[in-house]
C-alpha cells in the first residue's frame, strides 16, 4: 500500500535513490543542498511503500496567489500506477484557491500528454510566454 505524507526532515539516502533512479543527476551532484532544498521549500509530499520514498512533489511559492511546482518524480518502477497524478491532485487541493499553478519540464510527448490529463496547458495555448535562466 502508498502512503502520502509531508515531508519535513528527507532522508539522505532515500532522496539520493529516488532522485538518481529518475536520472535527475544536477541535483544528486550535490545532495546537501537537495535536502535543504526541499525542507525550505513551501510543502514537500512523499509517496512511501513502507519506508522507501518512491515518489515526491516539491511545491515553491507564496501558496496564497502562486504556486510553482518545481519537482514531481516517480521512480520507474512505480511510473504509470497513478502516483504522480495521486501527487498532483494532493498539491491541486491543497492549493485550490491559487489562481497560478506553474512547472516547467522537459518536452516530452509522454510528459505533455501526463500534465495537460492532470489539468495543466503548454504556457503557448494560454498566449503565455516562459522565461528560464539556468546558471551553472
Amino acid at each position: 500500500m502508498i502512503e502520502y505524507k509531508s515531508i519535513s526532515n528527507p532522508n539522505k539516502e532515500e532522496t539520493l535513490k529516488l532522485y538518481t533512479s529518475v536520472g535527475w543527476t544536477n541535483y544528486t551532484k550535490n545532495i546537501d543542498i537537495l535536502l535543504k532544498g526541499i525542507q525550505y521549500s513551501l510543502c514537500t509530499i512523499g509517496a512511501f511503500e513502507g519506508e522507501r520514498l518512491i515518489g515526491l512533489v516539491r511545491v515553491v511559492g507564496d501558496g496564497h496567489t502562486i504556486i510553482y511546482i518545481q519537482d514531481l518524480l516517480v521512480h520507474p518502477v512505480y511510473q504509470q500506477n497513478g502516483v504522480g497524478q495521486e501527487l498532483i491532485k494532493i498539491i491541486l487541493t491543497r492549493y485550490d484557491s491559487v489562481r497560478q499553478k506553474v512547472l516547467l519540464t522537459d518536452t516530452n510527448k509522454r510528459l505533455d500528454k501526463f500534465y495537460q490529463k492532470t489539468g495543466f496547458s503548454p504556457s503557448l495555448n494560454l498566449n503565455l510566454t516562459c522565461y528560464v535562466r539556468l546558471d551553472s
